[in-house]
């Protein structure tokens, strides 16, 4: 034997003797509690490489072992739904043999590490978990949480995310289209950067992740292993503390060009009956890939290690098992069909490898060289895994901010301009002009609006998506918090027209082994659950991310949604901008002026207090079912909701696209600065024509909802009656020069 040959077996032989131990687990994340469960279902002290698994899959990330229980109580069916959790992504039905398959993911603690593989590697993961079912994606979004603005690192972290989700995205040919972008110091050591991708396929093609049929051949296809992100999903579920940087290797790699490949591949396969079973390997590789898939069916594994394709020399089983290399699938095919699937990922350049079958032990069998590297029972490693029940404190209800304890400004309208120039209410147009939100030419709503629309290529119907929440209502009052986050993408993809079919979610939290920070969980997850029931929008998919801490201080809860909608015909979609003048302003639902938690308090005042604006959500769904029926009667020439800042910056908001401007009169009953930048929900406005503002008015007194007419647009000025006006090119330079400045500062 040759002395490098020597040391390879040398090498492999620590990670396959029975050396594992509880300081070793401890290394690996595992509590001693839970190493001596692993020492029960073995019946024996595991090598390095099965204690590894064992770590990365009773990881809070992969397992999910902290929420498993609460998540339970959400309602996951409903009329459209195919497929709700437990798959790679959700399936809604939308018609005419049409399904629409997403789900939205977190790459938080890679993407503060490094924030633009962090930031791409997270795109190129949701997109495979929507491919894997048989859908051509169609839609990339995004939800990104960054410190405070004047932290030393927020523009590095901005600059590295932005141009990772737009590299990725942009290269592999599928158009971002949306998202939204906030910044709070609670933020600043642990940046969130949630991923979702819309996919369509039909209904009769939906591919699942059961593997099936015992000698059947277990498939690698994709790039290349490393060694790179291995026990990354380990990272992703602990705190950070200073020696965060140290983390860099557990960082993937991406190549949206091979992901491209794989996903042209993957279609065409499934094309020819050949697929029994299929999933990515994203969070712990090859481990998680395939015990799921024996797993959900019941079945053994043997793997040939050796046969897996390396772009790295001496990899050992344990690394081979819990590399995240990217663009990387697992199949299960029919023997028959093996033949046509090599040579279909052969045309399009991909590694293509048989490693394993499946057996009748319900045993994960690893070999390597032809000797036995790991024996794991497949059942136990999954219904064995700990549950935990953590004790909680539910937060304790703050008193509500009284308008008149808030001061007024000195000009509403000064207040607005400043109001338009913050980060969280400025244009994000720096962002997401970065992104191709045009390529397959079906966007119909680009970024910049309630929600994107885009269009099922080929037909008159529609995809509106949207993703929100309200880091700092949640906070404040996580249930009230979680009803806001999912009844505002239920507004979002109303307001252009389109109806509310189901959400995917991103629950993004700190550490849940402190009691406050649980109640956080437990109070937003009940909040959701009220609004999926009140607006029948049942949850499908989604991802938990906790231990979004760094050095003890933690993330504000932050529940991010993801909703889907469809338009049946798009030519009747209603966009936010003023089309013209002389229309009526009308707006649907009542003003209280509540300054709680609001925008203008933190801004204005430095006031971070006060209890968020309730959700009715009765007023949620009578408001949004009566403008969505608007704008199918052709009532509605535009339609914005009102949502961060308050009506006036709604109402600028629609002003700035085409530099329009409207004459208005603030609601009566709040005080004017309360009216002007209260966050009261459930509300809309309409731009209509005159002779239809008379049927909007009727049509809401019979169903007893509130309706103003504020006034009408025209002129060049926004002009609020009693506060004088302003010019709507002052408001769109404030509006659209803070990011450019920010990011240039740096320069």
């Amino acid at each position: 034997m040759s002395a490098s040959a020597a040391a390879h077996t040398t090498t492999t032989a620590l990670y396959t003797q029975p050396m594992g131990s509880a300081e070793m687990a401890r290394e690996f994340g595992l509590k001693d509690d839970e190493y001596q469960k692993v020492l029960g279902i073995m019946g024996r002290t595991p090598n390095m490489t099965e204690l590894g698994i064992f770590s990365v899959m009773w990881s809070e990330h992969c397992s999910y072992k902290t929420t498993r229980k609460h998540l339970r109580g959400l309602p996951t069916t409903g009329a459209h739904v195919i497929c709700g959790p437990g798959e790679n992504a959700g399936v809604i039905d939308i018609g005419d043999g049409d399904a629409a398959i997403f789900k939205m993911e977190s790459h938080n603690h890679p993407s503060y590490i490094e924030p633009y593989q962090g930031a791409a590697t997270g795109v190129g993961g949701i997109l495979r978990d929507v491919f894997t079912m048989g859908a051509r994606p169609i839609a990339n979004m995004n939800a990104l949480r960054f410190g405070d603005v004047s932290h030393p690192k927020t523009r590095h972290l901005v600059s590295g995310v932005v141009s990772g989700i737009g590299g990725y995205g942009n290269c592999v040919g599928v158009p971002t289209v949306g998202g939204e972008c906030i910044f709070h110091s609670s933020y600043n050591g642990n940046i969130l950067v949630n991923a979702m991708t819309v996919g369509l396929a039909a209904t009769n093609n939906i591919f699942y992740s059961a593997a099936a049929g015992i000698g059947n051949p277990v498939i690698y296809v994709g790039s290349k292993t490393g060694r790179d992100g291995i026990h990354g999903a380990t990272m992703a579920s602990t705190e950070f503390n200073e020696e965060a940087e140290a983390k860099r290797p557990t960082v993937q790699v991406g190549d949206p060009f091979t992901e491209k490949l794989l996903i042209e591949a993957c279609l065409e396969l499934m094309q020819h009956d050949a697929i029994i079973a299929i999933q990515d390997m994203g969070a712990a590789g090859l481990t998680s890939s395939s015990l799921e898939m024996a797993g959900k069916g019941g079945c053994g594994l043997e793997l040939w290690l050796d046969k897996v394709p390396m772009r790295e020399t001496g990899m050992t089983p344990y690394e081979l098992m819990l590399s995240e290399s990217q663009e990387r699938m697992l199949m299960v095919l029919k023997p028959e069909k093996e033949p046509l699937a090599r040579a279909i990922f052969e045309k399009w350049e991909l590694s293509f490898a048989t490693i394993g079958i499946l057996t009748d032990t319900k045993h994960l069998v690893l070999k390597f060289n032809g000797e036995v590297a790991a024996d794991i029972p497949v059942d136990p490693l999954s219904e064995d895994a700990p549950v935990y029940d953590r004790p909680y404190v539910l937060a304790p209800k703050i008193p509500s901010v009284a308008a008149s304890d808030v001061p007024a400004p000195k000009s509403i309208l000064g207040a607005l301009e400043q109001l338009l120039a913050t980060p969280d209410l400025c244009s994000k147009r720096w962002i997401y002009e970065q992104y191709d939100h045009m390529v397959m030419n079906d966007t119909v709503i680009a970024p910049g609006g309630d929600a994107a629309l885009v269009r099922v290529h080929g037909s008159q119907k529609a995809l509106a998506i949207s993703t929100d929440c309200t880091p700092r209502y949640c906070y404040a009052d996580p249930e009230e918090g979680g009803k806001q986050a999912v009844a505002e993408t239920w507004r979002n993809i109303t307001a252009t027209g389109a109806t509310p079919l189901a959400i995917t979610n991103c629950l993004n939290f700190g550490n849940p082994e402190k009691p406050e920070v649980m109640g956080q969980i437990v109070g937003c997850l009940e909040g959701m659950k009220q609004a999926c029931l009140a607006l029948e929008y049942p949850i499908i998919s989604g991802n938990v991310s906790l231990y979004n801490d760094t050095d003890g201080k933690s993330v504000q809860p932050t529940p991010a949604i993801g909703g889907v909608g469809v338009l049946k015909d798009v030519s009747k979609h209603a966009t936010i901008a003023f089309p013209t003048e002389g229309l009526d302003i009308v707006l649907i639902g009542k003003t209280d002026g509540h300054l709680g938690a609001s925008i203008y308090l933190r801004e204005m005042q430095k006031r971070e207090d006060g209890a968020p604006p309730a959700v009715d959500l009765l007023a949620e769904k009578a408001n949004g079912d009566f403008v969505r029926n608007q704008i199918h009667l052709g009532h509605v020439a535009a339609c914005h909701d009102v949502a961060d800042g308050g009506l006036l910056v709604a109402i600028a908001e629609m002003a700035m696209p085409k530099n329009i401007g409207a004459t208005i009169k603030l609601p009566e009953g709040p005080l004017a600065h309360a009216a002007a930048f209260g966050e009261d929900q459930s509300r809309y406005i309409l731009v209509v024509k005159p002779e239809f503002t008379q049927r909007i008015l009727l049509g809401t007194r019979e169903l007893g909802l509130h309706c103003d007419v504020l006034g009408k647009t025209g002129g060049s000025e926004l002009a609020v009656e009693g506060h004088g006006s302003v010019s709507v090119a002052k408001l769109r330079e404030a509006h659209e020069g803070f990011l450019p400045a920010y990011m240039n500062a740096g320069k």
